[in-house]
């Protein structure tokens, strides 16, 4: 899934409020309320709680991707997570 490098990497950081650091946040929350969603299926508190999560990711990625392609798609392959479609 993830690799401890690039958490490693990330963390070591001093600029915790980076979109890479916000992203690697967002994708954790998210694989945690997913796995929560598997075992209770009928929770629609949580289910509305990852579509908003799911919602700030997507916009940071993306700025991200307008912003700066090169870190965009390193940061996808490493956090090995779909791009975005375009509209």
């Amino acid at each position: 899934m993830i690799k401890n490098s690039f958490i490693s990497a990330i963390s070591q950081e001093e600029n915790r409020g980076s979109v890479e650091f916000q992203v690697l946040g967002f994708t954790n929350k998210i694989r945690g309320l997913t796995l929560h969603l598997k075992l209770h299926k009928k929770d629609f508190l949580s289910q509305r709680g990852l579509r908003i999560i799911l919602g700030k990711r997507q916009r940071l990625l993306n700025y991200l991707s307008k912003k700066n392609r090169v870190r965009y798609k390193k940061l996808i392959d490493q956090l090995d997570i779909r791009e975005s479609k375009t509209r």
